[in-house]
C-alpha cells in the first residue's frame, strides 16, 4: 500500500536563489519524471544516476532548516510511492525486479535519512528504518548481500536510538523482529553462521508476547535447521538438532504466553512440524529410538489424526532397528489413513522394499492392492512400485521370485484397469517398457522361462487397436523366441502364427525357419528359405542368418542351401551382408565336413573359379596379404580333397580336383604368384597321374583327343620342371619345392602318353634321357620306369635296356651299392636280351645276342670280384651260374665246342664266386674234363 503523503509548503513558494532550493527543484523535477513514467517501459539508466548526484549535492549542503527537512520528507515519500507503483506492476506481470529499481529505493531511504531529525513527524526513526529495511529486502532478493546488510544495519542503528520499552506500536515492534531476522538471513547467505544464529538469539528479546513473533522466530530456526539437514553431514545434523530444539522451546514458550485460540493452534501446528523435522534429523543420524519417541509425541499431539509423515518415520525407524514386523504394521496401517498422499506411501513402500528385499515384495504388492480402492491411486504409482520390486532384474537377490511376484501383480485386473483409457496412455507405455526391459534382461541371461512370462504380461499393456498391431506382433515374435529357447516348439509355432496374422514379414518367416530346424525338418527348413525370399522386406542378411542358425543346429544341408541361395545375389549385383569369397569359403568348408561331398566341393570351386575369372582375382579374393591367403585357402583345400579322392580311388574326381587346383595356384594377386608355380606343376602332374590310374582301373582307353589334351596339360608341367624355376628339396625355401618323386611321376606319365601316338618313340627316349641326366634321377625310380617299359602293354626294350643300364651304372658308382637291386637289374637285362633274341640291340660287345647276354654274365662276374661272401645275393649268384652253365647245353648238342666251352667256363667262374656251390662246381669240372677228353 502507499504511504500517505505529508503536507508541506509548496516548493515553488519557497523557491529562492540559494543552492538548496536549486537542488530541491532538480530532485522535484526528477521525482515528477519518475511519477509520470509508464511502468510498461524500462526506466532510463540516467534517471537513478541523476537522482543520486542530486542527493550527493544535497548532502553537502546540510544542515537544513525544519521547513527544508519537511520538503525532503515530502520528496522522499513521493519518490517511494512512485517506486511502489513500479514494484506492484512488476509483481503483477511476473517480471523480475531490476537493480535500477533497488537504486531508486536506496535513494528514497538515503534522502529521508538526511532529514531524520525533523520536527512534526511521528516516529521518524522507525519510518526511516522501515525504508532501509524494505530496500534491504529488495537487495537481498537480488543477491546483493553486502548492500542488503548495509541497509539492515542502518535500520538497526536507527531503531536502537529508541528504547525498546518505549516501543508500543505493533508494527514497530514487528519491525524490530523483522530486522533481526533479515540480518540473520543475510549473514547465513554469506556463510557467517555464527552471526546468523546470534541474531536469532537476540530476537528473543523483541517477541513482546505476540504469537506471530514466536512463530516467525521459530520458523526461522526451523528453516536454518532444514538447510543444515539437506547437507547430509554429521556435524550439520547435530547443529540442525540444536536449532530444532530452539524452535521447539519457542513454540512451548509461545503456548504458555499466548492466549488467543487461533494463535495457539498455529503454534501447536508449528510445534508438531518442528517435531517432525527433529524426527527426520534423528533418522538421518540413525538414532531410531529417538525417532520413535518423536513419533509418539506427535501422535499424542495429533489426537488420532495421524499425519502422513508419522507413519513413514515410524516405519523407517522400525526398519532401522531390524523389526520388520513392526514396519510391516506401519506400512499396512497407511491403507486405512486416507489422508496420506500417494507420493508419501509410494516412497514409504520403496523404502520398505529397499530394506526388506525380496521377502517384503509380497507385502508391498498386497498393500498396493489394498490401496487400489482409494480414488487417488494412479497408474504412475503402480509403475514406481513395480520398478522398485523389480530392481536389478537378473543379478539381485531373489530376482526370479520378485519377477514372479511382479508378473502376478501386473496381471491383476484391478492393476490393469488403472492403465485403461486415453488419459493413461503414457503410463501404459511406461509399464509396457518396464516389463519389456525386465524380460529382455532375463532373455539375455538365457532365463527363457521368466523372460517368456514377463513378455506375456507386457502384452496386457498393449491396446488391441490398429496402431499397436506392430507392437503386439513384436511381442508374439519375442515370445516365439523364448519358447524356442525352452524347446516348446508347439507354443513357439502358436505365437509365430499369431504374429504372422498381425504383421506378416520376413522376421516371422525366419522364426518359422528356426522352428523347422529345431524339429530337424531339413526339407521344411529349405522350403522356408524359399518362402523367406518372397517377403517384401526380405534382405540377403536373412540368408546369412539362416546359414548361421543351420550351422549351429548342425543342419549342414540347410546351411549349404542357404549359402548357395545367397550366392545368386552376388551375380545379380545386389547388396549383401558379406563378401562373395567368404560365402564360397564357408560353403566349401561345410561340404568338406560332410563325407562323400567331394563332387559338390568341385562344383562350387568351379563356380568360384568362374566368378574370379569374370571379376578379376583382386576383386574376388581381395588385394595384398588378405587376397593371397584367400587364394591359398581354396587351393589348399582342393589339394587335400584331391589327395583324399585319390586315396579312395575316385580317380576321375581326383583328376578334376587337381586340374582346378592348378588353376587356383596359378592365380596372380597384385601381379605375384608367391612361389606357387611349383604347386601348379605338382597339381598338373597329380591330375594326369589320376587320369591314367582311372583309365587303368576302368579299362577304358583314352581317345586320341583326350590323349592330346592330356599331353598338352602335362607339357605345361614339363616346361615348369625344365626351366629350373623351381627348387629342390635341399633348398631352404620349402614352399616352392618339387620333390624328386614328382619328376618320376611326370616322366612315367609322359612316357605312357607319348607311347600312344605314332612316331613318338624318339619323344619317349628324349623324355627318359632328360630324366636320367637330371639331378633328381633316382635309381629306384629309374628301375621302375625300366620295368614299366619292359612289362607294359607296348613294351619298349630299347628304353627298358637304356634305363636298366643307366640304373646299374648309377648304382655301381655310389659309395655303397645296393647289390640286391644290381642283381635284379642284371637278371632283367639278361632276360630282356634273351627274349628279344636276334634284335642285335646290345651295343657293348658289338656282337650278336649271345655275345650281348654273355657280356652281361661277364659284367656280373666282374662285379662279384672282391665282394665278401653273401654281399652279392647268393640266390642271384646261383641263378647266374646255373643259367650260364645251361646255356652251354644247346651248343654241346650241336657240336659247337668253342661256344659250349665259353658258357661252361662262365658257369664255372660264377660258381666259384658264389658260396655254397662247391658240389656244383666239382660236378661241372668233371663234366668239362670229360668233354675235353672227348674232343
Amino acid at each position: 500500500m502507499r504511504i500517505a503523503e505529508i503536507s508541506s509548503p509548496d516548493l515553488r513558494q519557497t523557491q529562492s536563489q540559494d543552492p538548496k532550493s536549486d537542488v530541491l527543484c532538480k530532485l522535484d523535477a526528477l521525482t515528477t519524471e519518475i511519477e509520470r513514467h509508464s511502468p510498461e517501459s524500462p526506466l532510463k539508466e540516467s534517471v537513478p544516476a541523476a537522482l543520486r548526484h542530486g542527493l550527493n549535492q544535497l548532502t553537502s549542503l546540510a544542515p537544513f532548516q525544519n521547513s527544508v527537512k519537511l520538503q525532503i520528507w515530502k520528496l522522499s515519500y513521493r519518490l517511494w510511492n512512485a517506486c511502489v507503483d513500479l514494484f506492484n506492476f512488476v509483481r503483477s506481470s511476473s517480471s523480475k525486479i531490476t537493480e535500477e529499481h533497488a537504486k531508486l529505493r536506496q535513494c528514497c531511504a538515503d534522502l529521508l535519512f538526511l532529514a531524520i531529525d525533523v520536527s512534526g513527524v511521528p516516529s521518524p526513526y522507525f519510518k526511516c528504518a522501515s525504508f532501509f529495511y524494505k530496500t534491504g529486502i529488495i537487495w537481498h532478493e537480488l543477491h546483493k548481500y553486502d548492500l542488503a546488510s548495509n541497509c539492515f544495519e542502518k535500520a538497526t542503528d536507527l531503531t536502537s536510538k529508541v528504547e525498546i520499552t518505549n516501543v508500543s506500536d505493533r508494527d514497530e515492534r514487528r519491525l524490530l523482529l523483522d530486522l533481526n531476522l533479515a540480518r540473520s538471513k543475510t549473514a547465513w547467505e554469506v556463510s557467517d553462521r555464527n552471526l546468523a544464529i546470534n541474531l536469532l538469539n537476540r530476537s528473543k528479546r523483541v517477541l513482546f508476547g505476540i504469537g506471530e513473533n514466536y512463530m516467525a522466530l521459530a520458523n526461522q530456526y526451523t528453516n536454518f535447521g532444514k538447510l543444515l539437514l539437506s547437507k547430509n553431514e554429521v556435524s550439520a545434523v547435530n547443529e540442525a538438532l540444536k536449532l530444532m530444539n530452539e524452535a521447539l522451546e519457542l513454540c512451548e514458550q509461545g503456548l504458555r504466553n499466548v492466549k488467543k485460540p487461533d494463535e495457539t493452534l498455529a503454534l501447536m501446528e508449528l510445534r508438531l512440524k518442528t517435531l517432525r523435522f527433529m524426527a527426520a534429523s534423528h533418522l538421518q543420524r540413525d538414532e531410531f529410538e529417538n525417532v520413535l519417541k518423536c513419533v509418539r509425541v506427535l501422535r499424542d499431539g495429533e489426537k488420532g489424526e495421524d499425519h502422513p509423515s508419522s507413519s513413514v518415520l515410524a516405519m523407517k525407524a522400525w526398519l532401522g532397528l531390524g523389526r520388520h514386523s513392526e514396519a510391516e504394521k506401519e506400512l499396512k496401517g497407511m491403507v486405512a489413513n486416507k489422508g496420506i498422499p500417494e507420493g508419501v506411501w509410494v516412497s514409504a513402500m520403496e523404502s520398505y522394499l529397499q530394506a526388506v528385499g525380496t521377502s517384503g515384495a509380497e507385502t508391498a504388492m498386497g498393500v498396493f492392492l489394498g490401496l487400489l480402492g482409494r480414488s487417488h491411486v494412479s497408474a504412475g504409482a503402480a509403475i514406481r512400485v513395480v520398478q522398485r520390486v523389480v530392481g536389478d532384474c537378473v543379478n539381485g537377490e531373489g530376482a526370479r521370485v520378485r519377477a514372479k511376484l511382479v508378473a502376478e501383480f501386473v496381471s491383476n485386473d484391478k492393476v490393469v484397469a488403472l492403465f485403461s483409457g486415453e488419459l493413461a496412455a503414457n503410463q501404459r507405455s511406461g509399464m509396457h517398457a518396464l516389463l519389456w526391459n525386465c524380460a529382455a534382461n532375463y532373455f539375455r541371461s538365457k532365463d527363457y522361462e521368466v523372460s517368456a512370462e514377463m513378455f506375456e504380461k507386457s502384452l496386457l499393456y498393449v491396446p488391441h487397436d490398429i496402431e499397436n498391431r506392430s507392437l503386439r506382433a513384436k511381442g508374439y515374435r519375442v515370445l516365439c523366441l523364448c519358447h524356442l529357447g525352452l524347446s516348446h516348439l508347439d507354443r513357439a509355432q502358436e505365437y509365430i502364427d499369431e504374429a504372422t496374422k498381425l504383421e506378416p514379414n520376413v522376421a516371422c518367416a525366419f522364426l518359422k525357419f528356426k522352428i523347422y530346424l529345431q524339429n530337424n525338418d531339413h526339407n521344411g527348413a529349405i522350403s522356408q528359405i524359399q518362402a523367406m525370399s518372397t517377403c517384401i522386406d526380405f534382405t540377403p542378411e536373412f540368408l546369412s542368418l539362416s546359414a548361421h542358425e543351420a550351422i549351429a543346429c548342425r543342419a549342414l544341408p540347410v546351411a549349404v542351401n542357404s549359402l548357395s541361395h545367397l550366392l545368386t545375389f552376388f551375380s545379380n549385383g545386389k547388396p549383401t551382408p558379406t563378401t562373395e569369397v567368404i560365402v564360397f569359403r564357408t560353403l566349401i568348408t561345410l561340404l568338406i565336413k560332410e563325407p562323400g561331398k567331394e563332387t559338390e566341393v568341385l562344383k562350387y570351386t568351379k563356380k568360384a573359379h568362374t566368378r574370379f575369372s569374370d571379376l578379376g582375382p583382386e576383386c574376388f579374393f581381395g588385394t595384398g596379404e588378405v587376397g593371397r591367403r584367400e587364394r591359398n585357402w581354396f587351393a589348399l583345400n582342393l589339394w587335400n580333397t584331391g589327395l583324399k579322392s585319390g586315396q579312395e580311388k575316385k580317380y576321375e574326381l581326383c583328376c578334376e580336383l587337381f586340374r582346378i587346383c592348378a588353376e587356383y595356384y596359378a592365380v596372380t594377386i597384385d601381379g605375384q604368384t608367391d612361389g606357387n608355380i611349383s604347386m601348379v606343376c605338382k597339381s598338373i602332374i597329380l591330375a594326369v597321374s589320376a587320369l591314367l590310374a582311372g583309365e587303368k582301373e576302368s579299362k577304358k582307353t583314352l581317345s586320341d583327343i583326350e590323349v592330346k589334351q592330356t599331353i598338352e596339360l602335362l607339357e605345361r608341367a614339363g616346361k615348369i620342371l625344365m626351366t629350373g624355376s623351381t627348387k629342390t628339396h635341399l633348398d631352404d625355401d620349402q614352399s616352392s619345392t618339387i620333390e624328386p618323386h614328382f619328376y618320376f611321376v611326370y616322366t612315367l606319365s609322359a612316357y605312357d602318353l607319348y607311347g600312344r601316338l605314332n612316331d613318338t618313340e624318339s619323344k619317349q627316349l628324349v623324355c627318359i634321357k632328360n630324366y636320367t641326366t637330371s639331378k633328381h634321377c633316382n635309381p629306384a625310380y629309374l628301375l621302375q620306369i625300366a620295368l614299366n617299359a619292359s612289362e607294359g602293354p607296348q613294351p619298349n626294350t630299347k628304353i627298358a635296356t637304356f634305363c636298366l643300364k643307366t640304373c646299374i651304372s648309377s648304382l655301381l658308382s655310389s659309395s655303397s651299392p645296393n647289390y640286391q637291386t644290381v642283381a635284379l637289374i642284371i637278371r632283367k637285362l639278361i632276360t630282356i636280351t634273351g627274349v628279344h633274341k636276334g634284335n642285335g640291340d646290345d651295343d657293348d660287345d658289338g656282337g650278336g645276342d649271345d655275345d650281348g647276354v654273355y657280356g652281361m654274365y661277364k659284367r656280373a662276374s666282374r662285379i662279384m670280384v672282391g665282394l665278401k661272401a653273401g654281399e652279392y645275393p647268393v640266390e642271384e649268384g646261383k641263378w647266374l651260374a646255373m643259367t650260364a652253365w645251361n646255356r652251354a647245353g644247346l651248343p654241346v648238342r650241336l657240336g659247337q665246342v668253342v661256344e659250349a666251352k665259353k658258357w661252361m667256363d662262365m658257369g664255372l667262374e660264377l660258381a666259384g664266386r658264389v658260396a655254397g656251390m662247391d658240389t656244383y662246381k666239382a660236378c661241372m669240372e668233371d663234366f668239362v674234363s670229360g668233354v675235353e677228353k672227348k674232343v
